[in-house]
């Protein structure tokens, strides 16, 4: 399966080199091309992808179990109310406007990729806060 995988992603990348502009590295557009035919390969055998359990757990299944009740939600809108900018207006433009990281990196003057990362030091800042609040809570 890797090895089709990586077939066809070099196959991709071989038909699609005169789109590619070399404004950014080579390593980073192929490993978006071997990324998206992962995904798709896996959409056309109606799989799930399997997620690093470590990454889950420490921040998406945490994350979206405070959105999804109410206190937590409360409780993260209250110390978004209270960070820094750039990284209050950055997470509420990727979390609850659900622009891309392009577009907010445009609103910035900045690029996407440090979009990208303010976001997810933001995220980083109130996970951080939640864990506290239910270490307190403990």
């Amino acid at each position: 399966m890797a090895e089709e995988i990586t077939q066809e992603a070099f196959f991709k990348a071989l038909k699609a080199i005169d789109k590619f502009d070399g404004s950014k590295d080579i390593r980073a557009w192929l490993y978006t091309i071997a990324k998206n035919t992962y995904f798709s390969y896996y959409k056309r055998n109606n799989r799930q992808i399997e997620l690093d359990i470590d990454e889950v757990v420490d921040t998406g299944v945490q994350f979206v179990s405070h959105l999804m009740n109410e206190e937590g939600a409360f409780a993260i809108h209250e110390f978004l109310h209270t960070m820094a900018e750039p990284y209050k207006e950055v997470f509420s433009l990727r979390a609850f406007g659900e622009l891309p990281f392009e577009k907010i990196g445009r609103l910035f003057g900045k690029s996407a990729g440090w979009a990208r990362v303010t976001f997810y030091r933001a995220r980083k800042q109130i996970i951080e806060h939640m864990e506290a609040i239910n270490h307190e809570r403990d």
